[in-house]
């Protein structure tokens, strides 16, 4: 059902989220330690997370940036670590291709995947309801306010923080309180599992190549196995009429 007015949209999009906050601020400020550990300045860092906006990206980025890896690997790495916004912007894009390109990629670039989640589960089809763009927003904006002053603290600590607090764990431990909601069916998970198979059997390789093939393969299985159930589905709606 639609809501009642923007304001609504918006209020229900923020309580929906808070809960998510500290796990992506707690995310942000691992980050911020880990671009300050891996050698970058200060101004290098703040850049690097007002621009990039990307926590996978900038930590699958970081340790080949401190290697002096080739910059084909590291933008490869990136892009490959960030796939899943490309399945992101199709789902997404029907719903708002009414806007301007212009505001279509500021929301694009403004889109993370918590909100991606929690605006599916509210909006699972193109139906035409009332409060769209505002509840994106109120997932979006809270959303990336939490993920800069959390990086930004963490940036600003990275120096003052010993190796020995073990930040990677904690690390981990964020990023799974954000991406454990988001697998929302079979397909995912089974490419969760996929992914971290990969990852494991390829870690190995130079430059972090098994976490780029682990993206990939990960991704890959969960699209193949995503249309696998919907022609299924179909076939069963159809063998019923």
């Amino acid at each position: 059902m639609s809501f009642e007015s923007d304001q609504a949209a918006t209020r229900e999009a923020i309580r929906l989220g808070a809960p998510t906050w500290f796990g992506i601020g707690a995310w942000g400020m691992v980050v911020g330690v880990a671009m300050i550990k891996a050698g970058l300045s200060l101004p290098q860092a703040l850049g690097m997370t007002f621009i990039v906006f990307g926590g996978s990206a900038q930590l699958a980025s970081l340790p080949l940036i401190a290697a002096h890896a080739p910059v084909w690997v590291i933008f490869a790495s990136a892009l490959a670590v960030n796939l899943r916004f490309v399945i992101f912007s199709a789902i997404l894009a029907p719903h708002f291709s009414h806007l301007p390109w212009y505001k279509r990629a500021w929301f694009g670039f403004m889109t993370g995947d918590v909100a991606v989640g929690l605006f599916i589960q509210r909006y699972p089809d193109l139906q035409d309801m009332k409060g769209k763009l505002a509840f994106l927003k109120g997932l979006i904006y809270p959303n990336w306010t939490a993920w800069q002053v959390g990086s930004v603290i963490g940036i600003f600590l990275g120096s003052q923080v010993p190796t020995s607090w073990g930040l990677g764990v904690a690390g981990t431990l964020a990023i799974l309180c954000v991406m454990l909601p988001l697998i929302i069916n079979s397909a995912a998970f089974i490419g969760v599992v996929v992914s971290g198979m990969v990852a494991l059997l390829c870690f190995q390789l130079p430059y972090k190549l098994g976490l780029l093939l682990a993206v990939m393969v990960g991704i890959l299985t969960a699209m193949l196995l995503e249309e696998a159930i919907f022609k299924r589905r179909r076939m069963k709606v159809q063998d019923h009429d």
